[in-house]
């Protein structure tokens, strides 16, 4: 046969779209596991359309995760995370993301891999990116995941059934400390601009919080504009490159630029502001905690990473961090709204402050639905191209 075929489900995850595979059905030789993945995916394309597979030519539609049996006894299924690269032939393991971890217990209920009884399911899961657990709950009908609900995500058309996700311990995630320098605040020179304050924090996931200000922004901007200033999107990816280097998730810069592509994210933040939204709304300013724009794997985020939200409201409830200065205050254990270029997103996160601050844990909801199962054809010549 010209072609292999490879069980999978393709699912929407919160504001993300993955291919998802069981592990068994992926060579274990990880060369051939990520040729498999790249071509599923349509990846490297270099007019950045990903045509020949099913990606969808943006950072959030370019995803896959990888479900196993459970590798340790607090959890009920392992969850592996991939980024794949749209116009080279990378697919990322350093990180996880929020979107897609809201697909995972589904997919394990209605694969059979997690047994439940009742109306409601809880999966805990580890995500092997990060090294952390993630406790999600959702409704279930008839012994499956439950798709239709109230609740309604923004980016997302009309509503579904909410999936509850507790990030447990979210801190250092990928560099091991919440704050990888120590310090609340550090300065980073950036071509054109100088040195700069940014805060570097890592719960959930990394990312370089930076004044919307700081860059001769207002912080409300389009994420359209914003990919059409080519100087603004190169000085995005100058400080995601230094603030890679200064948390220690890249060795020099040609590994921050070329193999970690993703990593951090870059969150401009600035005061809680009323801006539009994507689909003609309006967000009020007394609405919200705080406002931001994301940069994820090189693309402003038509809405937020959940990860990035997560550690946005981690940064928040940290003191001294410039998130903290720029929002407007919540009690502990209250949700924090922040506002995003689609709408608004509440997430709750628990912190102790102190000479060495710890994140307890960062709580979101989103929805999920499985949108198509089977098999995906993959061209055994692209398995022939991994051995060279």
């Amino acid at each position: 046969m010209p072609q292999l075929s490879v069980p999978a489900v393709y699912v929407r995850g919160g504001t993300s779209r993955a291919l998802v595979f069981r592990a068994q059905d992926l060579p274990e030789d990880a060369r051939l596991r990520d040729a498999i993945i790249l071509a599923a995916l349509g990846s490297p394309d270099p007019n950045k359309r990903q045509l020949d597979g099913l990606g969808g030519a943006i950072s959030s539609l370019s995803k896959v995760a990888i479900v196993a049996p459970a590798s340790r006894p607090d959890a009920d299924v392992d969850y592996t995370f991939g980024q794949v690269a749209i116009d080279a032939p990378i697919v990322g393991y350093r990180g996880n993301c929020g979107n897609i971890s809201a697909a995972i217990g589904p997919f394990a209920v209605d694969e059979g891999m997690v047994a439940t009884t009742g109306d409601t399911a809880r999966v805990r899961i580890h995500n092997t990116n990060t090294g952390k657990i993630i406790v999600s709950d959702f409704p279930l009908q008839d012994g499956r995941a439950a798709v239709d609900g109230d609740f309604e995500l923004p980016g997302v058309a009309g509503t579904g059934a909410p999936v509850r996700l507790s990030f447990l311990d979210p801190g250092g995630a990928v560099t091991g400390r919440l704050l990888p320098t120590g310090a609340p605040v550090e300065r980073l020179d950036l071509p054109g601009f100088g040195a700069i304050a940014v805060s570097l924090v890592d719960a959930a996931n990394p990312v370089v919080f930076v004044a919307a200000d700081t860059l001769g922004l207002d912080g409300t901007e389009r994420p359209s504009d914003l990919e059409q200033d080519a100087g603004l999107m190169k000085a995005f990816e100058d400080l995601r490159v230094a603030a890679a280097l200064r948390m220690g998730i890249a060795a020099d810069e040609d590994e921050a630029r070329r193999r970690v592509r993703n990593l951090p994210q870059v969150g401009i933040v600035s005061r809680p502001a009323t801006a539009r939204t994507a689909s003609g709304g309006t967000i009020c300013a007394d609405d919200v905690h705080i406002t931001t724009r994301m940069i994820s794997a090189g693309q402003p985020h038509r809405a937020s990473p959940l990860t990035g939200a997560m550690c946005l409201a981690v940064a928040m409830r940290i003191a001294g961090t410039l998130p903290h200065g720029l929002a407007r205050p919540s009690d502990e254990g209250r949700d924090m709204i922040i506002g995003h270029p689609s709408g608004t997103l509440p997430v709750a996160a628990r912190v102790t402050n102190g000479p060495e601050p710890h994140a307890r844990e960062a709580v979101v909801y989103r929805t999920s639905r499985r949108l198509m199962e089977g098999r995906v054809l993959v061209p055994r010549s692209a398995l022939g191209r991994a051995d060279t």
